[in-house]
């Protein structure tokens, strides 16, 4: 059994020497982006902390990746900058959120991005700051305010003067030339307390986060009064089929075999896949072998055979022949030589996602990985995409149904249809195909035009 582990993305909020103060076995990771939370393996009660994230130069962390690791039952714990707008959207399926900015941004206090966000270096410099964070502003300001060491007037004006700025424009500079000599004493005891860590909220929190990670607590928002019930220290019970729409275990396969195979062109895993479903020609006896082997899986997990199980997930007697309904899943050969029971399991591993929820794509992966036609597979995604580009404004790629179309032309044959090759071959419609063929479609218009 794996150990669980703690991932943290951090910087600039928090240094990973820092994060490895408090938890020193944890895992200090850069800012999360877009297709971080895939790319990393997670196994159940494994935590991730969500302290910093991007905002501009690479897309930022989605709520369905995060709404993923939940379904996977990984705790995610989100606090002071990005953790803390992501925890505030995704409090009700389960994300805890930790300290002030979080409180700030479920309660409506605040609610832009720009709240937390800040210029930075470079993770080899250690990720230094250019910019002031606004909830830093408003925090010092308030704590200055408190204890007279910033006038109460001059207060206010700074939080004026640096909301109605850009972000990247919040430098203790530009907010002095805007504000004039008389804040200057003001400004510096902000940049000098904020600067120490005293009056770093964002800090604040992202320790306060980490310290929670022992014991999985969490804060929900203070309103004045008791809290809804969304709002809890656990996480909420929800319904995966209305939340987690959109990211399922193919995206995350995708990201996390993602590799950039030549400069400026990326390929994974699942793009080697598609090459075989779409050209192998011995691939449909591959997918059949590997969902028949899931299917005698789960026949046997039930204590049936798998005759016995194919007849009560389809709802066929065994005094009767194969239902009319469903002969069209199956050859003119196929419905005419083969026993009922043979023609239920091609029914069953052709409608899969009718029938099972299991993804079959990771066990084919495995299979097709060890097989001797795997570079193959892999040249012909790189064949496609230096073709697509040697042919950008010469060749359109047309809608993924015609798309589909087109390209089914490859498997048509005397005693079958369009909808069985397709079936076995994994895709559940044209437009499946379709848009699966489309970064192939340049390289099957040069292929038949004979280049």
């Amino acid at each position: 059994m794996s150990r669980q582990k703690t991932v943290v993305y951090a910087g600039p909020t928090i240094s990973h020497d820092e994060v490895r103060a408090v938890l020193p076995e944890a895992q200090a990771r850069p800012p999360v982006a877009r297709g971080d939370l895939l790319r990393q393996e997670w196994s159940r009660d494994d935590t991730a902390v969500i302290i910093d994230g991007y905002y501009r130069e690479r897309l930022s962390v989605g709520h369905k990746e995060i709404l993923w690791l939940l379904n996977e039952g990984v705790n995610v714990i989100g606090a002071a900058s990005m953790g803390a707008l992501r925890a505030a959207e995704l409090s009700p399926y389960g994300m805890r959120g930790v300290g002030s900015v979080f409180r700030m941004y479920a309660s409506g206090e605040v609610d832009g991005d720009d709240e937390v966000a800040v210029l930075h270096g470079p993770a080899e410099r250690g990720y230094p700051t250019d910019t002031v964070a606004m909830v830093n502003i408003r925090y010092g300001c308030q704590e200055g305010a408190k204890s007279g060491l910033v006038p109460a007037a001059t207060a206010e004006r700074i939080v004026e003067a640096a909301r109605s700025r850009p972000f990247v424009h919040r430098t203790w500079r530009e907010l002095g030339e805007a504000l004039g000599p008389d804040a200057g004493d003001a400004l510096s005891t902000l940049e000098r307390k904020i600067g120490t860590g005293e009056w770093d909220l964002k800090r604040l929190d992202a320790m306060a986060a980490l310290e929670a990670v022992g014991g999985h607590q969490a804060e929900a928002p203070s309103t004045g009064s008791e809290a809804p019930s969304a709002w809890t220290a656990e996480p909420s019970a929800w319904a995966a089929e209305v939340a987690l729409t959109g990211i399922t275990h193919y995206e995350a396969l995708a990201w996390r075999s993602m590799r950039e195979y030549t400069p400026g062109r990326w390929m994974s895993d699942l793009d080697v896949l598609d090459a075989a479903r779409l050209f192998g020609q011995d691939y449909p006896k591959l997918h059949e072998e590997v969902l028949t082997g899931l299917l005698t899986d789960f026949a046997a997990s039930r204590g049936m055979g798998l005759e016995t199980y194919m007849r009560a997930r389809l709802g066929v007697d065994d005094r009767v022949s194969l239902p009319h309904v469903l002969a069209p899943w199956l050859s003119e050969t196929e419905r005419a030589t083969l026993p009922v029971a043979e023609q239920l399991r091609l029914v069953m591993v052709r409608v899969w996602p009718v029938w099972q929820s299991e993804d079959w794509r990771p066990i084919v992966l495995e299979r097709i990985r060890e097989s001797s036609r795997w570079p193959e597979w892999s040249d012909i995604v790189a064949r496609a995409d230096e073709i697509a580009e040697q042919s950008l404004g010469r060749v359109v790629i047309p809608a993924p149904a015609i798309c589909g179309r087109i390209f089914s032309r490859h498997w048509n044959g005397p005693g079958t249809t369009a909808e069985v090759e397709l079936a076995r071959r994994g895709f559940l419609s044209m437009a499946d195909l379709g848009q699966t063929a489309a970064r192939f479609f340049a390289l099957d218009v040069h292929k038949a035009k004979g280049r």
